[in-house]
């Protein structure tokens, strides 16, 4: 009996680990179809690139690279997007990291300079240089949309033992921009109201509320449909029915979702549906609990909306019926 309780457990968290691996396929997937758009790059980064260069960047002349100036080992990133811009008389880069997981990566210093060495590497095979005969300038950016705050170092400089008496000077250095996106969200001074897709995007992975997300949503639908950006339509629309809807929506109504193709048609589902989504999610974990008693029921449905939403905790209070300072304590288990 305890072997097969074993097997039970083995073969579950082996479903969980593949299925938290096909979720984040699933979202590194979307976020590049996201960013293989010229307006969601343009609006990253006059949104989230608060230096004076940005000024200078010529934004019309936004193209992604060519797959010429990208290795066979840069391919293999699928979920990283390359574009490049003209400043002044040369071509910037930006090199978009895109990454969705659950824990800080502290090797990402040493990722990123590997991933520029292969860039650097094939511009110079290209000949792509400056007209001063230098490489170009590349800014690495990494999307970080987990929940803990990301506390992996900036720059490989840091990395690095510190050391004295000359060898410093061979020390390496290189920086990246991380827009970890909860943080950004829940800074005091962060306003999503400006006419700004990628901010509307991190708002909608990191609501504090239902009629937040519908708030931002509708704006969303808003600007894409008066724009007459219709690829990028349907490239929100994949990632709201591929990766937002299957996160929020109780598992009765996912396939629903599946079914429509327009945004306009995901944004109306929601409105009509979402209300009924919190009694649905306390109906789920009662039914998955019931023999635990309904506390430790609550406990988990509770504990399972911090795992797979980004309700905030007044919110699952609200949807499971617990008191906010027992919701506020089981955080720490989630």
């Amino acid at each position: 009996m305890a072997q097969s309780r074993y097997q039970e457990l083995t073969s579950r968290t082996r479903d969980n680990q593949a299925k938290e691996g096909d979720d984040m396929a699933q979202h590194d997937s979307s976020y590049k179809l996201l960013f293989s758009h010229q307006r969601m790059v343009r609006d990253l980064l006059t949104g989230f690139v608060k230096e004076a260069w940005v000024d200078e960047l010529d934004l019309d002349s936004l193209e992604k690279a060519s797959g010429s100036y990208v290795t066979d080992e840069l391919r293999d990133r699928e979920s990283d997007v390359i574009w490049r811009v003209r400043w002044g008389d040369t071509w910037l880069y930006v090199y978009l990291l895109i990454e969705f997981q659950s824990r800080v990566d502290h090797g990402m210093p040493v990722r990123i300079m590997s991933y520029l060495g292969l860039l650097y590497q094939d511009l110079i095979r290209q000949k792509a240089f400056t007209p001063n005969g230098k490489l170009p300038p590349v800014l690495p950016v990494v999307l970080y949309n987990g929940e803990r705050p990301w506390n992996a170092a900036l720059d490989i400089h840091a990395m690095v033992e510190t050391v004295s008496g000359g060898l410093e000077r061979y020390s390496p250095q290189l920086r990246y921009l991380l827009l970890d996106e909860k943080a950004i969200v829940n800074d005091p001074n962060w306003s999503s109201e400006g006419r700004n897709l990628v901010a509307a995007l991190f708002n909608l992975e990191h609501y504090r509320g239902i009629d937040e997300a519908l708030e931002v949503l509708g704006r969303v639908v808003e600007w894409l449909y008066a724009e007459d950006q219709s690829d990028l339509r349907r490239a929100f629309t994949a990632w709201l029915k591929r990766v937002w809807a299957p996160c929020q929506a109780p598992e009765e109504e996912r396939q629903s979702f599946e079914r429509l193709d327009e945004l306009q048609e995901v944004y109306d589902m929601l409105q009509e549906r979402t209300s009924q989504w919190p009694q649905r999610w306390r109906q789920e974990g009662l039914q998955e609990g019931r023999q635990e008693g309904r506390q430790e029921a609550l406990h988990e449905t509770a504990l399972n909306l911090m795992r797979t939403t980004r309700l905030d905790d007044t919110a699952i209070a609200r949807a499971t019926g617990l008191p906010i300072d027992e919701i506020a304590s089981l955080r720490g288990e989630a």
